[in-house]
């Protein structure tokens, strides 16, 4: 995921500080995140730069102050260019597939506990976003097109989780385990 773009995104729902931006980030699950934050305040100083936002200093009395940053309309328009480009294929990136690769050399207690702990990492997981889904937590919702989207996205992570567990289940039944 492009950083740059993701915060675009979210700045086009609200004005952000780049705290505000990096809460979104840890508490989202579909803008993963996996830099450091000082990635976010270079994104946003270059986005400054190249005329995508703006931000305004907010003086406050007992606090430092801090840099409230909004999308400009030539941002709005390079969010919605790259919105209709053509899209990534999802990874299939699992280090768990990796490790069960090589797993044949454990014996069966091993091979037992490791996949017990990855199906309890799902499931936690799992837990973890129907309960982000039930909140809501950081959709913007704006209109009814929107919510749907977002509630989709979050029907997705959903299933992904769902289905892993169903294929490390069957994995622990047809070995036996």
């Amino acid at each position: 995921m492009s950083i740059k773009y993701a915060i675009l995104g979210l700045l086009s729902w609200r004005p952000s500080t780049g705290y505000d931006l990096k809460k979104i980030f840890e508490e989202s699950s579909i803008m993963y995140w996996s830099g450091n934050n000082n990635q976010i305040y270079k994104t946003l100083i270059q986005l400054l730069d190249d005329g995508l936002a703006t931000n305004e200093v907010l003086h406050q009395e007992s606090t430092p102050s801090k840099k409230l940053y909004t999308i400009t309309s030539k941002g709005a328009k390079a969010l919605k260019e790259w919105v209709l480009s053509t899209p990534e294929l999802p990874e299939f990136k699992k280090t768990f597939l990796v490790q069960l690769a090589w797993a044949d050399q454990l014996d069966e207690k091993e091979l037992d506990d490791l996949l017990s702990r990855y199906e309890n990492e799902i499931n936690i997981q799992l837990l973890m976003q129907q309960e982000k889904a039930r909140r809501g937590i950081n959709s913007p919702k704006r209109t009814t097109r929107e919510a749907y989207l977002w509630d989709m996205i979050s029907e997705n992570i959903i299933s992904s989780y769902k289905n892993e567990l169903d294929w490390i289940r069957n994995v622990r039944k047809e070995m036996k385990i």
